[in-house]
């Protein structure tokens, strides 16, 4: 470990699951200029569709998600009408059929929609797209939630992939992050969906939460390897209570220390490579096998709002409250309030309320950051070069390595910079050198605030 290790771990950046970053979105970019981009978006392009649906049926204390709790379904039902709307209103802008490789549905808890809901949305996005005969088909679902009934449903309408939520398995650490779920939940579960067909299972762990021991996370890590999902998140877990009022139930003596942090993503880190299991990344990790394992070997992985994914699509398609959409011109945003989202939706208008447009700056260090979270490496003088821009431009970032350098973190040749082994845990840092808007004033005027590091 670095004599600096803790400095780096502590030091709070974003987590790069797009660049430019959201907190710098402004409202500049609205429902009319997107469907302009749509409009424009030429016929050959590969999309992935990402669906949010913001309810669930209790808010976790940890979640750093936009969702609001719900028992009733009859708000889910008129969420799901009105999703098929904006389906069809996107894909009116488009004017034709694009081909579709990649569907994430994300919340929330997007199971909870009744099944008529995902059956008729399911059928509806058949008819407005052309979906890949190798589509991935992924969902985010809470094991407590999972039935055999659901597991059905969900195979029915084409789903491949499913994540679960599992966090952690000590029932001390459960009750201080809200989400109170048994071992035996998450085996049914589990057992639900590949009886179903759905064995392409990902489970989501954390690191990070009140009351963790060494003790308490091997044992997590050891009830998830019984289960073997395909795939593993380890995921740190992001205090932001400023930002997510709920976690202000969290208690803040109970979190581990940064030391005490650091050394648990390290134990379940080995732990994972110790039973085989392949680093994808900052955090995550798959069996060889996996599509996703294979795509990192290959130099093809990506990144983008759901973490590392194998989803080669040039363009997302976001659809629902709070959704974020990329076109080559720049990133959209819906509206986060369900109201304002349902009102623009049955006004006939795309309901974007911000977003950036980019320019080749923008999208040459949205290349640069992507390499260097996937393949802990980048060729910045190639990657200026596809996109117009002199080298030089970069100098000021390639300045910011020399800490990192010094302490025996990175390399840079010239333009080529690399993660060693030891620098690959603070990879965040190195991506946040090549950040152009990071510690500038936001939209709002008040300087965005990130989790740490590690």
């Amino acid at each position: 470990m670095t004599k600096n290790a803790l400095t780096y771990a502590s030091r709070n950046v974003p987590r790069y699951t797009s660049y430019p970053t959201a907190p710098h979105f402004h409202g500049g970019i609205d429902g009319a200029l997107y469907a302009d981009w749509l409009r424009a978006c030429p016929p050959e392009t590969e999309l992935s569709l990402y669906l949010h649906v913001p309810f669930c049926r209790e808010i976790c204390h940890y979640c750093g998600c936009h969702t609001k709790a719900t028992r009733k379904d009859a708000p889910l039902i008129a969420y799901a009408k009105t999703l098929g709307r904006e389906i069809e209103l996107v894909a009116e802008k488009l004017g034709s059929a694009r081909p579709v490789s990649h569907i994430h549905w994300g919340g929330g808890t997007p199971s909870l929609l009744p099944q008529e809901s995902l059956l008729e949305l399911a059928g509806l996005l058949r008819v407005s797209f052309a979906l890949s005969p190798d589509l991935e088909h992924a969902i985010e679902l809470d094991p407590r939630l999972v039935s055999p009934g659901l597991a059905a449903t969900l195979a029915a309408i084409g789903v491949n992939r499913a994540s679960l939520g599992v966090q952690d398995m000590d029932p001390v650490v459960q009750r201080a992050i809200g989400r109170v779920q048994p071992y035996d939940d998450v085996v049914r579960a589990t057992d639900a969906l590949r009886n179903a067909g759905i064995t392409a299972l990902n489970f989501d762990l954390m690191y990070g939460l009140p009351h963790q021991t060494s003790a308490t996370i091997l044992d997590t890590v050891a009830r998830t390897l019984e289960l073997a999902p395909s795939r593993i998140a380890l995921f740190g877990y992001a205090h932001v209570p400023w930002m997510k009022k709920h976690q202000r139930l969290i208690d803040e003596a109970a979190l581990p220390s940064p030391q005490l942090r650091l050394e648990l993503a390290e134990i379940a880190r080995s732990a994972l490579l110790e039973a085989g299991y392949e680093a994808i990344g900052l955090d995550h990790f798959a069996l060889s096998d996996d599509s996703m394992a294979i795509a990192q070997r290959e130099g093809r992985l990506r990144r983008n709002f759901q973490g590392y994914t194998t989803d080669t699509a040039t363009a997302l398609i976001g659809l629902g409250v709070s959704s974020i959409g990329l076109l080559h011109q720049g990133y959209v945003q819906n509206a986060s309030d369900v109201g304002a989202w349902e009102r623009a939706i049955e006004a006939g208008r795309l309901p974007i309320v911000r977003g950036i447009a980019m320019d080749d700056d923008d999208r040459a260090r949205a290349d640069i950051i992507e390499r260097l979270m996937t393949d802990y490496e980048a060729d910045v003088a190639a990657i200026a070069t596809a996109h117009g821009m002199q080298v030089s431009a970069f100098d000021e970032s390639i300045a910011k390595l020399d800490d990192l350098v010094v302490d025996g973190l990175a390399l840079v040749d010239g333009y080529r910079v690399r993660l060693t082994d030891a620098g690959r845990t603070y990879v965040r840092i190195a991506a946040a050198a090549f950040d152009a808007y990071l510690g500038k004033a936001a939209p709002t005027a008040v300087v965005p605030r990130h989790s740490m590091a590690v």
